[in-house]
């Protein structure tokens, strides 16, 4: 069994205030939880255009989990076009 972890840090150009931002994410994470993944925000919730994501999932190897990780990147892409910023896989065994 294997566990990934991605972080994934988001800047959400249009938010105008903390509830614009709290739409996006809140739409973002209802996609995302379809996936197999656990979501949750976990940095910078008191700033109305960045946010950082945690996303996990669990696997029999690290090869399925690491296809599901990178659906999610491909699915944050798809849904909301340049706002990821950057994202980073830690593994645990």
């Amino acid at each position: 069994m294997i566990v990934g972890l991605l972080s994934v840090e988001l800047h959400i150009r249009g938010a105008r205030s903390l509830k614009d931002k709290r739409a996006v994410l809140r739409r973002l994470k209802d996609r995302l939880s379809r996936l197999n993944v656990a979501v949750a925000e976990v940095d910078h919730h008191d700033l109305r255009q960045r946010a950082e994501l945690a996303l996990v999932t669990v696997g029999v190897d690290q090869e399925i989990a690491e296809r599901t990780l990178d659906t999610v990147i491909n699915e944050v892409e798809r849904l909301e076009p340049g706002l990821l910023v950057r994202s980073e896989s830690e593994w645990l065994t």
